[in-house]
C-alpha cells in the first residue's frame, strides 16, 4: 500500500510507501500533551508499521527520560526518542539537533504540535525539510484553519486531539471516538502493581480523586475539596476513595480526604500520590468507576483508559480545547468575561470562573455520572 499525500506548503506531492523505514514524530510537551496526542500515535502506526518511529520531543532539564516516556512506555507506538531543548537560540544545540536527525535519516516526519502561528510553522518547515533534509513533511499547520480548532455547529470548539488528527488526515482515519485509539497498552506488569496498592479497595467501588496543581489558575481549594468529599462520603458510604497525584501534592490530598474520613462509615482511603508512575496510575484508574479532579494530566489519563471523569476547569483555557475526550465525561467550566486569558497565575479576577463552582455543582454532576457509571474490571 502506497499513501500519497501533499507536503504541506512545498506545492508538491510526495508518495510514502507503508515500507517506510524511518519516521520522525514532533511533538513537545507535557504528559497532558502526549496523551491528546495519542489516537495520531495510533495512526501513524498504521500508517508506517514497519517504520522506526522516534519522537523529536523536550525532556526535563537533569532527566534522562521525556515526559513523553511516562505515557508511552514500552506500548511499541514510539520506539526512541530525540532530544529537542525548547526555546533553545544556540547554534551549537542546533547544529547537533540537525547532525542527529540527519544521521536518522527519518524517510518522514510527522508534525504533532501546538498550534504556535503561520510563521513559526513556516519555519519549521524549512528548517526540518531545507536544513535537516527530511523530504516528507505531514501535518506542518501552515494555513490559519491548521493552527485553530474549528467551531462546530453547536458553537462548540474542536478538541486538540481532533485537530492534530485532523492535520495528518493524509495518513488516513484516527477513529477517536474508538476506544482503541486512546489504547496505552498497558503491561501486566503495570496493571500488577496498581492492584497491589488497590488491595485495600479491590472488593468494592472505588473513586479516584486528584486534587492538587501546580497551577494557580487551576487551584479549586483545598476547602472546596475537603467539603466536596465529606459530601461524597455521605453519599457513597460503601466506596473506597483512590486518592492520585505528585509526591508533593500527597499533603493537600490527605487535607481533603480527611472530610471524607469524618463521616461515620467512610469507605477506606488509598493514597496513591508518587507512589505510581504515570501509566501504573491509569491502571489504577481504570478499575474506579469515576474519575474526580481539574483540568490535569491525572483528569487525561482517566480519560484515556475510559474512567467517566468529573472535571472542574478554569476558564483559562477555551472551552472543550482541553476537555476530556469522549460523551461519557462531564465539565464544570464557568463562561466568564476574561475567558480564554491563559494565565498561569490570576490575581485581578481572582479566579472568579474557577472559584464561583459551588460544591454542590461538582457533586450533581458526580451523582449524574455514577447513575451511568458501571464498575470496570480488566
Amino acid at each position: 500500500m502506497q499513501v500519497r499525500m501533499s507536503v504541506t506548503g512545498t506545492g508538491r506531492s510526495a508518495t510514502i510507501g507503508r515500507s517506510a523505514r524511518r519516521v520522525l514524530i514532533y511533538r513537545l510537551g507535557s504528559l497532558g500533551d502526549t496523551l491528546v496526542a495519542l489516537p495520531s500515535l495510533h495512526l501513524v502506526e498504521r500508517a508506517f508499521p514497519m517504520a522506526d518511529r522516534r519522537l523529536l520531543t523536550n525532556f526535563p532539564v537533569s532527566g534522562k527520560a521525556p515526559a513523553a516516556a511516562a505515557v508511552l512506555g514500552d506500548s511499541g507506538l514510539i520506539h526512541g526518542y530525540e532530544r529537542y531543548t525548547v526555546g533553545t537560540r544556540s547554534p551549537w544545540e542546533l547544529l547537533k539537533l540537525v547532525f542527529r536527525i540527519r544521521r536518522f535519516r527519518p524517510n518522514a516526519m510527522v508534525y504533532l504540535m501546538a498550534a504556535r502561528g503561520t510563521v513559526t510553522a513556516q519555519r519549521d518547515l524549512r528548517f526540518f525539510q531545507t536544513i535537516c533534509g527530511i523530504r516528507n513533511i505531514i501535518g506542518i499547520p501552515v494555513t490559519e484553519d491548521m493552527q485553530r480548532c474549528r467551531v462546530d455547529a453547536t458553537g462548540m470548539l474542536e478538541p486538540e486531539a481532533s485537530r492534530l488528527a485532523r492535520n495528518i488526515g493524509a495518513l488516513g482515519e484516527a477513529y477517536l471516538n474508538e476506544p482503541t485509539s486512546w489504547d496505552m497498552r498497558l503491561s501486566d506488569d503495570e496493571i500488577a502493581a496498581a492492584d497491589r496498592l488497590l488491595e485495600p479497595v479491590a472488593h468494592m467501588p472505588c473513586i479516584a480523586v486528584s486534587v492538587g496543581t501546580k497551577v494557580q489558575a487551576k487551584d479549586w481549594g483545598r476547602d472546596n475539596w475537603r467539603a466536596l468529599l465529606t459530601r461524597v462520603a455521605e453519599l457513597y458510604p460503601n466506596h473506597g476513595l483512590v486518592l492520585a497525584g505528585a509526591p508533593e501534592e500527597s499533603e493537600a490530598s490527605e487535607f481533603a480526604a480527611d472530610g471524607w474520613r469524618s463521616i461515620e462509615g467512610a469507605g477506606p482511603v488509598v493514597n496513591l500520590c508518587g507512589k505510581l508512575s504515570p501509566r501504573q496510575s491509569a491502571a489504577a484508574f481504570h478499575k474506579c468507576k469515576v474519575f474526580l479532579g481539574h483540568d490535569s494530566g491525572p483528569m487525561h489519563l482517566a480519560a484515556s483508559v475510559q474512567t467517566p471523569c468529573v472535571a472542574i476547569f478554569a476558564a483559562r483555557n477555551k472551552p472543550r480545547m482541553w476537555f476530556p475526550f469522549g460523551k461519557h465525561h462531564r465539565v464544570i467550566y464557568h463562561y466568564v468575561d476574561c475567558w480564554g486569558c491563559a494565565l498561569e497565575t490570576c490575581i485581578e479576577q481572582k479566579r472568579k470562573c474557577l472559584l464561583s463552582i459551588t460544591v454542590d455543582e461538582v457533586l450533581a454532576a458526580l451523582t449524574a455520572t455514577m447513575k451511568v457509571s458501571v464498575a470496570k474490571t480488566f
